[in-house]
């Protein structure tokens, strides 16, 4: 996939200092960028004005403009795009009052190195993005529309509607994090929502990534109540995470930014008040150390606080291939359901996550084909059936599926596209649009990863006829296996990986025909009735429970 890249650009009539700028971002920058520089104000106002600029970088003292006149004028072009003064000790007064002015931040000219110069530039453009999209999220939109939507249906008291639209806690942390380069600290935002208290301890991944914001994370946690509701856990749904790149992180700094955080936690978490799941992104040894360092305030062992751990530290056996043999059965269910013959049939699967590699092998099991799978590098296809086991090998001997050559290469648009029983997006949301959806060939679309279909995506397919089993039953293997963890640690018990997979088929079963049931009975998609037996569930217990005071 293609890279998108910051554009920024340098206004900078010193060709010297140009020049120094450049090399210094590309030897130090850890977002990928380009930099278009100009000398004059003029010239760089032109270029302004076609647009697609993320930061300008501004000498105030240019050969037709000097001084707070110069920010006036850049501003006055692009009121909305970040502005990072550069200045010299000789003129901090002048680039102090610039900031005052509107400028987002300022760097000396004097002390300019590679790290100084990164870390003003992502600082900005994470505050500018913060600013702008904190709860301006796609996702978070799509979860009101489909709750209000079962809302509707079920005649939900309008204040308990609106109760449910907003999370009841929110926690957004701020914390100092140590590079691996030990003069190096930077500053990185983390979150916490609990979306709902009412049944239980609320339970919700931890995730990493680079672009969280808070609508985001809360319209996780939403989709993590539905599915708690829906398999009738006793749990709220939350979510949280840190938003910073894992792929820059080794593994010390990983171990530091995980720790740092779930002490900035420990008041809201705990095995009856919040459980830490992993998400995205997510790692066996980062729930080991969350599960430590809530440990180490508490002052005796709280293996209940997070699920996912090394099993040492209790543990489920099976945990991380538990979202993919959940979904497979899940797929074979919905064959049962839709008359669709599961030997021989083929699977597409976008995404080589937990739910994409260990789901292909229980697809296969089942005696599906799959023939065509992707993952960052690019897909590929054999109509014949991959041979997982070569794959696998490849995978882990090169670290991607690029290069391997027992089946052809196709870009993942195309993947999506191709002629098969059951499709499997698995990576990210938003992967079935309007665009697309008319020209999936797929009779059954499993919703492998959370939010994979767009609201007017389910309405074309709906009308092509293609089965869409939602993420609420499909993506819903973390949170089982979660469930099963907390429990196993709240018992001081051992689970084996037999028992593991009879109590998740067992609920799979139960969720899946209650599901069908409703869609029959209501005329309605499986979405809906899945979101109507969630809903549902909550609106008995919050009207069970009252109100207080």
């Amino acid at each position: 996939m293609s890279e998108t890249k910051t554009t920024i650009v340098l206004v900078e009539d010193n060709p010297l200092q140009r020049r120094l700028i450049e090399r210094l971002m590309a030897a130090g920058s850890r977002i990928p960028h380009v930099i278009e520089s100009y000398g004059h104000l003029e010239s760089a106002q032109e270029r302004i004005r076609r647009g697609g600029v993320d930061l300008i970088l501004l000498d105030l003292v240019l050969p037709e403009t000097q001084g707070l006149e110069t920010l006036a004028r850049v501003r006055a072009r692009a009121p909305t795009v970040p502005v990072i003064v550069l200045t010299g000790v000789d003129d901090m007064e002048t680039a102090v009052r610039a900031v005052s002015a509107g400028a987002h931040d300022y760097v000396l000219k004097d002390k300019l190195s590679a790290a100084r110069l990164d870390r003003a530039v992502r600082y900005v453009l994470e505050r500018s993005r913060v600013r702008a999209t904190e709860w301006s999220s796609p996702m978070l939109r799509l979860a009101h529309q489909q709750f209000l939507k079962a809302a509707q249906w079920l005649a939900v008291d309008d204040n308990l509607r609106q109760r449910l639209l907003f999370p009841q806690r929110t926690r957004l942390v701020s914390f100092p994090f140590r590079r691996d380069e030990y003069d190096q600290v930077e500053t990185v935002f983390g979150y916490r929502v609990q979306h709902l208290l009412t049944m239980g301890p609320t339970l919700g991944g931890m995730r990493y990534h680079e672009d969280l914001s808070l609508g985001d994370i809360s319209a996780l946690a939403f989709l993590a109540t539905w599915k708690c509701a829906l398999f009738r856990l006793p749990f709220g749904g939350a979510k949280g995470g840190v938003r910073i790149d894992p792929s820059t992180l080794s593994n010390d700094e990983l171990q530091r930014v995980t720790r740092r955080f779930i002490f900035e936690l420990c008041d809201v978490i705990g095995p009856e008040r919040d459980v830490i799941a992993p998400g995205l992104a997510g790692q066996e040894n980062a729930m080991g150390w969350a599960m430590d360092t809530y440990s180490q305030q508490r002052g005796y062992t709280v293996a209940g606080v997070a699920t996912g751990k090394p099993e040492v530290l209790g543990g489920l056996p099976g945990f991380y291939t538990m979202s993919g043999v959940a979904m497979a059965y899940i797929s074979a269910k919905a064959a049962d359901y839709a008359d669709i013959e599961v030997e021989g049939a083929r699977a597409v699967i976008q995404g080589f996550g937990h739910v994409g590699r260990h789901g292909a092998q229980a697809l296969q099991e089942r005696g599906m084909r799959v023939v065509a799978m992707s993952d960052a590098s690019g897909g590929l296809h054999n109509p014949d059936g991959l041979d997982l086991d070569a794959l696998y090998a490849w995978v882990d001997s090169t670290g991607a599926m690029h290069g391997f050559s027992e089946a052809d290469p196709i870009s993942h648009p195309k993947l999506l596209e191709l002629d098969c029983e059951f499709l499997v997006p698995a990576t990210r949301r938003a992967q079935v649009t309007a665009e697309n959806a008319a020209r999936l060939q797929c009779r059954v679309l499993i919703e492998g990863a959370n939010g994979p279909t767009s609201a007017d995506a389910d309405e074309i397919l709906q009308e092509r006829d293609v089965l869409v089993v939602p993420d609420l039953l499909a993506a819903a293997g973390v949170t089982i296996a979660s469930y099963f963890e907390w429990l196993q640690d709240a018992q001081r018990q051992r689970w084996s990986e037999a028992r593991v997979q009879q109590r998740l088929f067992a609920l799979l079963d139960e969720a899946f025909a209650r599901t069908w049931q409703r869609a029959q009975a209501e005329s309605v998609d499986l979405r809906s009735a899945a979101m109507l037996e969630a809903v549902g569930h909550v609106a008995q217990a919050k009207m069970a429970r009252g109100l207080f005071p």
